[in-house]
């Protein structure tokens, strides 16, 4: 479904990415993971067209994405929740729900029909769509962000950092809903500071550091691997992410 390969990706004339390649397979949770400034943030901004790879390439089912703007990205099917959440607090939850099926054009209808699937995986904002946005706890406004990227019906959803900010309780029920969209066939690429809770929901991993890919196994392997577990699984610690 999506292939990176050799991608360069630059802040002025700093690399971010230096050379980096992965790829992501229909109906797979992949997760990105690595320390604070390995650019983990970055590959999903590129792959969105946020930030454009300086070289490389990015495909996206069989047709080449690299330097498209971020609006035609979204049309071909991918949608990135965006770290930090970026609701527009002062509408309502209903409204911001609303702004992700913006780009489709739906009529009345359509739009009723992709709130109430919505709605579905995420059952709690049904009892909070006349809400404002900006009173609603955080792990609520964190479900209004991915409800809102799924009301584009992305084929491939960019999750950046879901549960930061969020209790214990709060973060498990988040990355629930992650693993329930696998459940209907979703599509994610998921950047997450809680490295052993992301990998416990992903199919593969991919682990980041200084802007290079330096390891890619199953979840699971990553899970029992001995340096993925001493520098990011150790007992009772929490990646710190960019």
């Amino acid at each position: 479904m999506l292939t990176l390969t050799s991608v360069v990706t630059c802040y002025g004339e700093a690399q971010a990415l230096k050379g980096v390649s992965l790829h992501a397979r229909p109906g797979e949770i992949v997760a990105l993971i690595g320390a604070n400034g390995a650019g983990k943030t970055t590959v999903l901004n590129t792959i969105s067209g946020v930030t454009p790879a300086r070289r490389g390439k990015v495909i996206f089912e069989e047709r080449e994405i690299t330097r498209l703007a971020p609006e035609q990205v979204v049309r071909l099917g991918i949608t990135q929740v965006p770290e930090g959440r970026q609701l527009f607090a002062s509408m309502t939850v209903e409204e911001n729900l609303r702004l992700g099926a913006y780009p489709r054009r739906l009529t009345r209808s359509q739009l009723r029909g992709e709130m109430e699937e919505v709605l579905e995986i995420l059952p709690v904002l049904a009892v909070r769509l006349g809400r404002i946005a900006g009173s609603l706890s955080g792990g609520e406004q964190q479900m209004v962000a991915i409800g809102r990227g799924l009301m584009a019906r992305p084929k491939l959803l960019l999750l950046d950092e879901p549960t930061m900010g969020l209790a214990p309780m709060l973060a498990r029920e988040v990355l629930a809903v992650v693993g329930r969209l696998r459940e209907r066939g979703g599509n994610v690429l998921l950047v997450e500071q809680n490295a052993r809770a992301a990998l416990a929901i992903a199919d593969r991993g991919y682990v980041l550091e200084m802007g290079k890919i330096v390891l890619e196994a199953t979840a699971k392997d990553l899970l029992e691997n001995r340096e993925v577990q001493r520098a990011y699984l150790g007992k009772g610690r929490r990646m710190v992410e960019d």
